[in-house]
């Protein structure tokens, strides 16, 4: 059943306004000079009015892109990430195919790990494999902070993006300190995160230690694409959701509040996202955040209800709908912005990542559904 927000705004279906197309939308764009920071996905981001709700996918330049894995061949993931040629490519291919209202900066979270030094790699299959793990105090010393100096292709593939974007804005990216701690400790994925919660109880300063640095790496990593011109910001917490609310106040809040705040007085907008944290997401604004990502566990009406109304909500279908027939994929697509309306604003995207497999039509007819049903 419809919300009374739901019922005021009216239904979705109507006779909505049509969003320009794609060619329509960058022509427009070249000839009124759209500055990124005042795109529909900025002021969503913001709360404030917009036309129609803006859409962009958590994964959604990757594998399940035909053009990304020719332009990936016999390159790894850390070189990819690496090389702005590369970086710029990418980044744009989705926005190409899927007219999406943002692009997603290319790069993975351990990326600014590598640029301090650490040794690790990004094994197919597996994910980011760390060379030694930090468990000791003299393990930090091998954890120096990120300069800018350190990550120029940054910079390069940042100034390149949004050259080539106009006025569709680039997010910046980072992954925050809680799960790249666990990357480190760890020495890679796990389920468990065993080691990660025996240092974190087991020795709680050299913890907070470890985790102010990362939130440094990690602030930094998204002041340089802030400066060098990214509309807004996303700090992604793959693995917090395996934490209570009190371990996240205690052990983790302080730290994503850090790396946030490496952005303020640069005038974007900041997305907290996290996997599983369905019991953390009023925490995660209290962190520093105007756009509390909700993953596809939690609707968007329990989401309002847990942050207050206090932030606009990004999400959150479920990436395995997309594999559904079209109607009651459609319905959930309907549903989803419908609650969204109800928020302080709302940004679409999926309550995940796009999974590899993900059919790129499906993925391009939701953005058009979405644009359809919400225009004003």
């Amino acid at each position: 059943m419809a919300s009374p927000c739901q019922i005021d705004r009216g239904p979705p279906g109507g006779s909505p306004l049509p969003k320009p197309g794609a060619h329509e939308r960058i022509s427009s764009v070249s000839e009124t000079n759209v500055d990124p920071r005042n795109s529909v996905l900025v002021k969503a981001a913001r709360g404030e009015e917009v036309p129609y709700t803006p859409v962009w996918f958590m994964r959604q330049a990757g594998r399940s892109l035909p053009e990304y894995r020719k332009v990936r061949e016999g390159v790894g993931m850390l070189e990819s990430c690496r090389r702005p040629d590369l970086v710029t490519e990418i980044t744009m291919q989705p926005v190409r195919r899927h007219d999406v209202d943002a692009a997603i900066f290319f790069s993975d979270i351990v990326v600014p790990l590598a640029a301090v030094g650490v040794d690790l790699d990004i094994v197919a299959g597996v994910g980011p494999v760390v060379a030694q793990p930090i468990r000791t105090r003299a393990d930090l010393d091998r954890l120096p902070e990120l300069t800018p100096d350190a990550v120029p292709d940054i910079t390069e593939s940042v100034k390149l993006l949004t050259a080539e974007l106009g006025g569709t804005p680039l997010i910046g990216f980072a992954g925050a300190p809680f799960t790249l701690a666990s990357y480190l400790v760890e020495g890679g994925p796990s389920k468990n995160h065993e080691n990660t919660k025996a240092l974190m109880y087991g020795d709680p300063e050299l913890w907070n230690d470890l985790c102010a640095r990362l939130a440094q790496i990690s602030g930094a990593f998204l002041r340089v694409q802030a400066e060098a011109g990214a509309s807004a910001v996303q700090l992604f917490d793959s693995w917090v959701g395996n934490l209570p609310l009190a371990d996240y106040l205690r052990f983790v809040q302080p730290h994503s509040r850090q790396a946030l705040a490496a952005v303020e007085g640069l005038d974007v907008p900041k997305i907290h996202f996290g996997v599983g944290t369905g019991e953390l997401l009023s925490a995660m604004g209290e962190a520093g955040a105007d756009v509390v990502g909700v993953d596809f566990r939690v609707d968007l009406d329990a989401a309002r209800e847990r942050t207050g109304g206090q932030y606009a909500l990004q999400g959150n279908l479920d990436p395995a709908l997309l594999f559904a027939p079209w109607e009651p994929l459609e319905a959930k697509v309907d549903e989803i912005v419908a609650a969204g309306r109800c928020a302080k604003g709302h940004i679409f995207n999926l309550g995940h990542g796009v999974l590899p497999s993900t059919d790129p039509d499906v993925i391009t007819r939701v953005v058009a559904r979405v644009h359809e049903i919400s225009a004003r």
